[in-house]
């Protein structure tokens, strides 16, 4: 099977089992899901057992029955009223139980209610939360004993939504696999925990996690947790897969499961911060100071934070896996033999493991580097020893001296194959305006940029000149067996990766002389065996991740580089999973190398032309957009506000048709409507417009325009003892100190998710212990149980710094949202909406009509205004 008998058509024929092989075998592996279960019991058994039918009745309940849960809405307190129901269901049926059989179990039910703030960081931005009696629903079940309570690990998903979702898998299938395993385990004869299990329904993750904040500060048997399960969603579809693991004891407990889907690059990937996204895990971690795992669904991320994030999207068996996981979870770690009593202190795992042909695997750093290091050092040795010089045009090189052109060669590939794709993107989104335009597939991507990938690597195998093919091969393995080596030296654990690469191709080298009858000839038999796992490995590897990717660069700002940074992903994990594409580019020659890249420029060409006539969405991938109906009660004025997320061409044309068709033709609009213009807006810190939705709201491309005010309309938020009110209290100023002591009481009755931002040096507040030492925009936001309308806080303000003067005036922009302004949540109740709902209504019959059911838009009537303390 040498190059001499087999051209590169029949090679790659020959080679096409494994080429198509693997990777359909790791697309199954990746989409393998249990049957869904409609049974509560074991037929054969009659044991009680996960019921997905179950599961999702509960999961349709809250999203559809209950709907848009956000936190402060009625729907909010719905939701808690059918927790407190459910929780003491649980109770019952565990009373029953232990009457029935004098088993050692009790099961306590708790509804905290509490007030509290918090600093919650992020994208680089300081913002403080504060919250007045939320609540959460907790249910702890033990053996009833002092020692079996003693030491507990926790289990937390939540019950509200976010904003524009009914939130089905976001969280609400997660509240109803929690319910299915307290079933489960309270139902199971003979069970009885050695570890309590405390289950959390927090009430407020969307609002920036205050629920588990609260939790985590108030709860009294909070300090009793050792460990977390956090379950959440991102997605509809596929395995839940672990991507934060901060213990080798929770690492090990989680080899347990039945299906385990999770890999050290995927937790690695989420630490650095490049997904800039998080979960009530922080809390648990900053305030309880424990171990755990974040455990989400990631599939068709499509739909997270979207109104069909809906149980008729959810895939089936999703909720099984996750059920079944999370049982076996509970079970291990509330048993005796658990590690649950030694996680009073616990350090960062260095610990690598991963899920690989449907077996988890793991060790430890130590032991990584070992296994390296003598990967490494048994590939020198293998170079050495299998060396023969070749003699083009009669000039012999030394074995390194080889190994360097080879060297070269690869290097070179890695170069070629992440610039091409790269150059694509350009075209696409900068020549020809045509970017995002793989958005409605993930899989669309790939179709593009692989091509253009294998494209730049031949390339620049043309301009390297011939190499000999053995040399090219044994230097990959050196780079990769090095690498691997490198970068678990540093701690990374992900090193992994490079390792699973370089091992195959170290054995197929070691064996290829019994195959091929010589040493510097190489069968094809050897690039199929050495090729294989790679490949396998880099398609489990390459899906989740643009699984996740993709829909992302939907929502990262119109100025992130969208198509660089999904050609770069899918150019490099392509490169680990095909690494002996440049070896066997050398094997047929020159010409045959040149002929490749024509063909590959060919189908490149094709490619960039077919994807340049493809629209990005569709109505199941859908373009998120934001407008907002405000109403500033200072200056009497109202706007609608536009803004997308994402860098995909036709947005402000969108946002011209809406202003044509909803403010220009409106009753009361101006007869030159000719003077109306799309105004772009600077967003910054200091635009507090887009405050509900910051620090997110950087990522937002505005526009505003004006919207005609009836003469004889009558705000309703500025009736005395009803309007959005902010005012100073036991306001005392301190002129020897030069301090102004004051609480900022904010009433905002018929508003939710209120915001203030101000501008002062804050010398000391009730917010916490830090406030910046310098005068500083401060933000803070609010996020209160339905009808609380008044919150405060503690300022003790430096006099003479900024704007304030001397007498310390404090100028005060509020925001907040209307209870009842949100469409579709409030479509119920539109009526009481005001003129934002008679808009809405109307402004999404037409969106929908216009753009075919592409855009899912998120409008919020919000109402705003500056006051001077």
């Amino acid at each position: 099977m040498s190059p001499s008998r087999w051209g590169p058509i029949r090679s790659l024929l020959i080679l096409s089992p494994i080429l198509i092989g693997a990777p359909y075998l790791a697309l199954k592996q990746h989409y393998a899901l249990p049957a869904p279960l409609t049974d509560l019991n074991d037929p054969h058994t009659n044991l009680p057992q996960i019921s997905e039918a179950r599961i999702l009745g509960f999961a349709k309940h809250l999203s559809e029955d209950i709907g848009y849960r956000t936190v402060g809405t009625w729907e909010h307190a719905l939701a808690d009223e059918w927790m407190v129901r459910q929780a003491k269901a649980v109770q019952r049926n565990c009373e029953a139980a232990v009457v029935a059989t004098g088993r050692k179990l009790e099961c306590e039910v708790w509804r905290q209610e509490g007030s509290g703030s918090h600093r919650f960081d992020m994208m680089n931005k300081r913002l403080y939360k504060t919250y007045v009696d939320l609540t959460n629903i907790v249910v702890r079940i033990s053996d009833g004993t002092p020692e079996g309570k003693e030491h507990a690990v926790l289990v937390n998903a939540h019950l509200d939504s976010t904003l524009p979702s009914p939130g089905a898998a976001d969280d609400a299938i997660s509240v109803g696999v929690m319910l299915d395993c307290m079933r489960v385990l309270v139902n199971t004869p003979n069970w009885s925990p050695k570890h309590a299990i405390v289950f959390l329904f927090n009430h407020a993750e969307e609002s920036l996690q205050d629920g588990s904040h609260l939790f985590s500060t108030q709860h009294p048997i909070a300090s009793t947790v050792r460990a977390v399960i956090n379950l959440e969603a991102a997605g509809t579809t596929g395995r839940e897969i672990l991507f934060q693991a901060t213990s080798e004891e929770m690492i090990e407990a989680y080899s347990h499961v039945p299906r385990p889907f999770g890999t050290i690059f995927a937790n690695d990937i989420f630490s650095s911060g490049i997904i800039l996204s998080d979960t009530d895990f922080r809390q648990f971690e900053q305030y309880l100071n424990v171990t755990g795992l974040d455990i989400a669904i990631v599939g068709n991320s499509y739909l997270y934070h979207m109104r069909k994030d809906l149980v008729e999207n959810i895939q089936a068996g999703v909720a099984q896996n996750m059920a079944e996981n999370t049982l076996a979870l509970l079970r291990y770690l509330s048993a005796a033999g658990s590690p649950i009593p030694t996680l009073t202190t616990y350090t960062r795992p260095t610990t690598v493991f991963f899920s690989y042909l449907g077996h988890f695997f793991i060790y430890s750093f130590t032991t990584a580097k070992v296994i390296y290091t003598a990967l490494l050092a048994a590939s020198i040795a293998l170079v050495v020893a299998t060396f023969q010089a070749p003699a083009p045009n009669g000039k012999r090189h030394g074995v390194w001296a080889e190994q360097a052109r080879g060297m070269l060669a690869v290097v070179a590939g890695i170069v070629g194959c992440l610039f091409v794709p790269n150059v694509v993107a350009f075209i696409m989104s900068r020549v020809l305006g045509k970017a995002m335009s793989w958005f409605a597939s993930e899989y669309s991507a790939i179709v593009l940029y692989a091509p253009a990938a294998l494209l730049g690597t031949l390339l620049s195998q043309v301009i390297v000149g011939p190499v000999q093919e053995h040399s090219i091969l044994t230097a990959l393995l050196l780079l990769q067996a090095g690498t691997a080596w490198g970068v678990q030296m540093l701690g990374v654990g992900s090193a992994a990766i490079f390792f699973l690469s370089a091992f195959p191709i170290f054995l197929v080298l070691l064996v290829n002389p019994l195959i091929s009858g010589g040493t510097n000839e190489i069968s094809l038999l050897t690039y199929a065996l050495g090729q294989a796992l790679p490949l396998l490995g880099g398609v489990l590897l390459l899906v989740p991740v643009i699984e996740v990717f993709v829909p992302l660069t939907g929502r990262i700002g119109a100025e992130a580089p969208a198509d660089h940074l999904i050609a770069t992903i899918v150019s490099s994990i392509g490169s680990l999973a095909l690494p002996l594409v440049v070896p066997f580019a050398h094997r047929f020659g020159p010409r045959a190398l040149r002929r490749g890249v024509v063909y590959a420029s060919l189908v490149t060409a094709v490619l960039i032309a077919v994807f340049a006539m493809r629209a990005p969405f569709d109505d199941m991938h859908q373009k998120r957009m934001f407008i907002l109906h405000l109403e500033n009660i200072t200056t009497h004025e109202q706007h609608l506000h536009i803004a997308d997320a994402d860098g995909a061409p036709g947005f402000e044309l969108l946002a011209t048709d809406i202003m044509n068709e909803f403010v220009a033709r409106r009753p009361g609009a101006t007869a030159n409507t000719s003077s109306l213009e799309l105004t772009p807006v600077v967003m910054d810190d200091y635009n507090s417009d887009w405050d509900p939705l910051y620090p997110f709201s950087a990522f937002l491309t505005p526009f505003k325009v004006p919207l005609a005010v009836d003469p004889a309309y009558v705000s309703p938020w500025t009736v005395p003892g009803n309007g959005f009110t902010i005012s100073a209290v036991n306001d005392v100023k301190d002129l020897n100190a030069g301090t102004r002591s004051l609480t900022l009481q904010i009433s905002h009755p018929g508003l939710i998710w209120t915001v203030v931002a101000f501008d002062a040096h804050v010398l000391k507040w009730n917010l916490d212990d830090n406030p910046p030492e310098e005068y500083a925009r401060h933000r803070v936001k609010e996020a209160s149980f339905y009808g609380k309308n008044t919150w405060n806080i503690d300022l003790v303000l430096k006099l003479g710094d900024g704007a304030g003067g001397a007498d310390g005036a404090l100028a005060v922009n509020f925001i907040g949202l209307q209870e009842k302004g949100m469409w579709p949540g409030k479509k119920a109740v539109k009526e009481q909406g005001g003129v934002a709902m008679q808009l809405f209504e109307e402004l999404d019959m037409w969106i929908e009509e216009k753009t075919r059911g592409t855009v899912d838009a998120l409008l919020l009537g919000c109402v705003a205004g500056v006051v001077t303390v």
